[in-house]
């Protein structure tokens, strides 16, 4: 599915996403990537949801979340327990769906001007 949207007041928009990867702008990834409006870090290494607990936490806490989307590839997957507490425990929503839906929510509140970071599985 491919995506045409205004960059209007933020940097990353979601432009592309299948086939396990991602276009972001202009770039395509094959792994996992944490990305907000501004900011966008490639987690190469990330490739199924039993590897997010290796995530730092506190790289996403940084970003200043009020939301955190949790695209879990192309069906929706719950991550491991521990996962979702360190956030829910910040007062920082947490919500999982599949990576197509993720992308979108994304950019729809990235328009927004909300405060939303994504977390992209392929």
């Amino acid at each position: 599915m491919r995506f045409s949207q205004d960059l209007g007041s933020y940097a990353n928009v979601i432009r592309a996403y299948g086939a396990g990867e991602l276009r972001i702008n202009d770039t395509l990834y094959g792994g996992a990537v944490i990305v907000s409006a501004s900011t966008l870090v490639s987690e190469p290494d990330i490739r199924d949801l039993s590897q997010l607990l290796a995530i730092d936490p506190s790289r996403i806490l940084a970003l200043d979340p009020e939301l955190i989307l949790l695209g879990t590839g192309p069906r929706q997957t719950f991550p491991p327990p521990g996962f979702g507490g360190q956030f829910l425990r910040a007062g920082i929503g947490v919500e999982v769906m599949d990576t197509g839906a993720a992308c979108r929510t994304f950019n729809v509140l990235a328009a927004d001007q909300r405060r939303v970071v994504a977390l992209l599985l392929v």
